[in-house]
């Protein structure tokens, strides 16, 4: 794993210890960020299930200014915090360990809107419905903002949800990618 493109380009990237998370490869996030970016002017973003951190580290190195990284597993929170000193990216990223209802709640009370979403939830416990829901209902993204979701590719997730708008829907292998933005 490594960060594909941006100031951290080539950087190499620890995986979290263990078979409870499932990094994205890198012609995934390479396919993900040429869909959605593929560079940004700077943004806020949040990276929900974060695993290793390697999507929220990619936005930053694509020129975010700021992500987020969320995950309930205390590995996972580890190898984030070494994948961002790794990169020289700790004053840019925030980390907090807690599960995606919770951080959603506490995200509220601060006020936040995000302009990327990462979502990328375990496989098995398929949980992109109910979180899409909550960022309608509670407009945590902003204006012009995009939700990436990457799940199975035997996961269907409707065209809308609530005023969000699928974009975009690609397929790799096992893998597939949904983009949602708000409806014009």
């Amino acid at each position: 794993m490594r960060v594909v493109s941006g100031t951290k380009k080539g950087k190499i990237l620890k995986a979290v210890p263990g078979s409870s998370t499932r990094p994205t490869t890198d012609k995934v996030k390479e396919a993900i960020f040429n869909i959605i970016g593929p560079y940004f002017d700077g943004g806020l973003g949040l990276d929900l299930f974060a695993g290793s951190g390697g999507l929220g580290i990619e936005a930053l190195s694509r020129g975010a200014d700021k992500m987020i990284f969320v995950d309930r597993d205390g590995k996972a929170i580890q190898t984030i915090y070494e994948n961002l000193r790794i990169c020289g990216l700790e004053e840019q990223a925030e980390v907090y360990r807690n599960d995606a209802d919770r951080a959603i709640k506490a995200i509220l009370k601060r006020e936040l809107a995000f302009d990327y979403i990462f979502l990328d939830p375990p496989y098995r416990r398929q949980q992109l419905l109910k979180i899409l829901q909550a960022i309608d209902d509670k407009d945590l993204l902003t204006a012009g903002g995009t939700i990436l979701c990457e799940h199975s590719s035997d996961v269907t997730l409707p065209e809308s949800v609530g005023r969000l708008i699928q974009r975009k829907h690609e397929n790799y292998g096992i893998i597939s990618i949904s983009i949602y933005g708000w409806s014009k």
